[in-house]
């Protein structure tokens, strides 16, 4: 097995096509007019219809009524800007680029320690620091299980959905969605997540723990292929579990087969999740990125950066028939150690350097579109997300 958890495995740069597609009225009588009879008499109100207070909305347990948050794993700023180049030439224009909050997050697990996926994805989910490999459990600490955003979510009827173009068990979306003292516990992992936590949406990719008879057997609808997933009635489904082949998506420009696109998922998970009048909390993961920087290859996490500029362009489509949506795009930490030296133009990918086939302790970029946004920090830390998602009302129990 690699020494770096998020690594996948293999040991040698797998060959990759060096191209890549460019993506994208009153009454009008008066007193006068009105008859002279005495009126009748009305009824008095009860004391119980005196007393009683005019009928309110309950407040909304986040800052909107939709709640979109995009992981890039491993997308550090110079990600950002290397996928900038290589489709408009210039950094600064992707449709993230554009969101009209913009800052930086620091991402450390327990300790000061180098973070992983498994810590980050804990630290932005419970708002709590734990050590790395940990998955929603107060390690260091007493080993309790942390409430997530996910489960205050689901504790205030939003409907939840998990998307990734990883296994559904691995650490990113797991943070969200379950408990277990080691990411590499994924039946674990998988059975918190259909018999404990149940989001009603379990987009990626499967095998590692979970499987269509298990999640079938817990009330999922189960779809394995996109024709499948894209003939489904989104208006009618409750709880899906889309296992999309075994294990990891293959690179975007290697081709997806029978799977998905990441905007894809994207658009169907929105189709189904918002059929709930109270709201919806999703996280979609665009996963491979960070595997991508493992293996220093530029044109695969050019088009894993791009995937997920397509999926957050059409989240904001969606956005603009649903006014009450919050949409953040962040990283849980950075790989690689890339730095853009160079454009090379449209079409071209730039000139690079890498420090490392690991992770780095650089602060990730932050993007945020919605209400409110005026109120976020410059700087931030990956545990602020839940207080700053829920303003201020999210907490552990």
């Amino acid at each position: 097995q690699p020494a770096n958890p998020d690594q996948p495995p293999g040991s040698e740069t797998p060959p990759y096509s060096p191209h890549l597609p460019l993506a994208n009225q009153p009454d009008p009588l008066t007193k006068t007019d009105l008859p002279t009879e005495p009126p009748l008499p009305t009824a008095q109100p009860t004391a119980t219809e005196t007393t009683a207070p005019p009928t309110a909305e309950p407040p909304l347990p986040f800052r909107a009524r939709n709640v979109i948050l995009f992981i890039g794993d491993g997308m550090g700023f110079e990600q950002v800007k290397a996928a900038g180049m290589y489709l408009h030439g210039a950094a600064g224009e992707l449709s993230l680029e554009r969101f009209p909050y913009q800052a930086e997050m620091t991402t450390h697990a327990a300790g000061g320690e180098l973070t992983d996926s498994a810590s980050a994805s804990t630290a932005m989910a419970t708002g709590q620091k734990v050590s790395p490999g940990v998955i929603g459990l107060a390690l260091p600490g007493d080993g309790r299980e942390l409430y997530t955003l996910l489960e205050y979510a689901r504790d205030h009827g939003l409907s939840t959905g998990l998307v990734t173009t990883t296994p559904i068990t691995h650490a990113t979306p797991a943070g969200f969605g379950a408990h277990a003292a080691s990411r590499t516990l994924v039946e674990e992992i998988a059975a918190d997540y259909l018999n404990q936590t149940r989001p009603n949406l379990l987009l990626g990719g499967g095998g590692d723990g979970i499987d269509p008879g298990a999640a079938s057997q817990a009330g999922y609808t189960v779809v394995t292929s996109w024709e499948s997933f894209m003939a489904l009635d989104t208006e009618s489904i409750t709880y899906l579990s889309g296992q999309f082949g075994e294990g990891s998506f293959p690179f975007a420009i290697d081709g997806l087969g029978s799977r998905p696109r990441l905007w894809e998922m994207t658009a169907v998970a929105l189709s189904i999740l918002d059929n709930d009048p109270d709201g919806l909390f999703v996280v979609i993961e665009s996963g491979l990125i960070d595997y991508a920087a493992h293996y220093n290859n530029l044109e695969a996490l050019v088009g894993e950066m791009l995937e997920l500029d397509r999926a957050v362009s059409t989240a904001l489509d969606w956005a603009t028939n649903h006014p009450d949506t919050l949409i953040l795009v962040t990283a849980d930490h950075e790989t690689g150690g890339l730095s853009v030296l160079q454009s090379n133009g449209q079409g071209s990918l730039p000139g690079v350097s890498w420090s490392t086939t690991g992770h780095t302790p650089v602060n990730v970029p932050v993007y945020l579109f919605g209400p409110l946004v005026e109120n976020f920090p410059g700087v931030l830390d990956s545990t602020d997300l839940p207080g700053l998602l829920s303003g201020g009302k999210f907490a552990q129990p």
